[in-house]
């Protein structure tokens, strides 16, 4: 027996003596590894030192607890009518599917599915989430995060607090760590709104961590384009001009890092690196700088639990200069990308494919492209 197979077997034996299937042991043991490897190394190393740790091989880079994909990519599939289609149809189907491929771990986009679908069309309920607990346990997954409610209020009123904390409560049910939405804390470019939003997110961010979980933003390719901050006023009354700063990062420095996360979709912001390269100084003088996505991960990555990994496969020919691909199949280096992270074993690697959906052709697409995107994800190595 290799020192592989006698770790995964004694894996086996003590996630049966605590109650865990062998999945969720390797997921729970990995998570304390990697907090135990954290704590030992000290403070947080700076942008340079990370740059240069983790380089060369180091084996496998994204374990198999770490291994993930967000339901978004297969939502075809969650919203296929089961009685039209002998395909996977509904969460329970997809899930089964999901467990069959190998993957540990999926981020919800939303609790609905077709109303023909076991359990109704929507499960975003305390009820609903105990029926999705049973099927994700059934089929060894674990549910680490959500595109889910954020108050549009703020102040906040009753009615959204109240609601928030009945999403931290399914969250909860689910067993899920993090607690997210897929939308930028603010659209503006302007700086005083995202003082703004930055207050309301940390406030946010104390309720969610009070009830044991992390709060996330997820964030395109705009919430890396330069704020607006600096130089003379419009009309308005507004800033016209750029310090240089891009409006994710001031959002960072304004948030509590006890209690405001981020999730890294990795092709978007290379779609920013590609978009966003100049800036109107204050003094009117155009200057250059060209966006680095692991750099802005590097200086804090403690704070980037979660990452959408989606590929890319360039095409200067677009306003994105990308066209989104199965994982595996771009031009985006996933390999140095997550080798330059550091706090290995930490990050959570969802796949995402916006278009991964099929047609009346390939109505077994989005399926398809996941069980492509493991298999790439799995032979990742460093």
């Amino acid at each position: 027996m290799s020192a592989y197979e006698e770790e995964m077997d004694t894996a086996g034996h003590l996630g049966h003596r605590l109650g865990l299937n062998r999945r969720r042991f390797l997921a729970a043991t990995t998570g304390m590894a990697a907090v135990a490897a954290v704590a030992a190394a000290g403070p947080l190393k700076s942008a340079a030192q990370a740059a240069t740790a983790g380089k060369g091989p180091n084996g496998i880079l994204v374990p198999p607890p770490r291994r993930g994909i967000i339901l978004y990519t297969v939502r075809d599939a969650i919203s296929r009518d089961p009685l039209s289609s002998n395909l996977p149809s509904g969460f329970r189907a997809v899930f089964e599917e999901l467990g069959r491929i190998g993957y540990a771990q999926v981020e919800f986009a939303g609790y609905s599915q077709h109303g023909n679908a076991e359990g109704g069309a929507n499960l975003e309920s305390v009820e609903g989430a105990r029926l999705l607990r049973r099927w994700l346990d059934d089929n060894g997954l674990v549910a680490q995060g959500n595109h889910g409610f954020i108050p549009g209020s703020w102040p906040l009123s009753q009615a959204d607090l109240d609601r928030f904390k009945l999403h931290l409560e399914i969250a909860d049910i689910l067993g899920m760590s993090h607690v997210g939405t897929g939308s930028d804390p603010t659209g503006s470019a302007y700086k005083a709104d995202w003082d703004v939003a930055a207050d309301k997110w940390n406030a946010l961010g104390e309720i969610a961590t009070a009830a044991g979980l992390k709060l996330y933003t997820h964030n395109h390719d705009v919430a890396y384009s330069f704020l607006l901050d600096s130089g003379p006023l419009d009309a308005q009354g507004r800033p016209t001009r750029s310090s240089g700063i891009r409006r994710l990062e001031y959002f960072l420095q304004k948030t509590d890092p006890k209690h405001v996360w981020l999730e890294m979709d990795i092709f978007w912001a290379h779609v920013a690196q590609y978009k966003y390269k100049t800036f109107t100084a204050s003094d009117g003088s155009t200057q250059t700088q060209v966006f680095n996505p692991l750099g802005v991960v590097q200086a804090q990555t403690m704070r980037f639990p979660l990452f959408h990994a989606k590929d890319g496969k360039i095409n200067t020919g677009t306003s994105n200069g990308y066209d989104m691909v199965p994982f595996g199949t771009g031009d985006i280096d996933y390999a140095a990308f997550f080798r330059g992270t550091g706090a290995k074993g930490y990050h959570n690697p969802m796949y995402e494919q916006d278009n991964a959906p099929g047609d009346a052709s390939h109505p077994g697409q989005s399926l398809q492209y996941a069980d492509l995107s493991y298999r790439n994800m799995s032979a990742l190595r460093g």
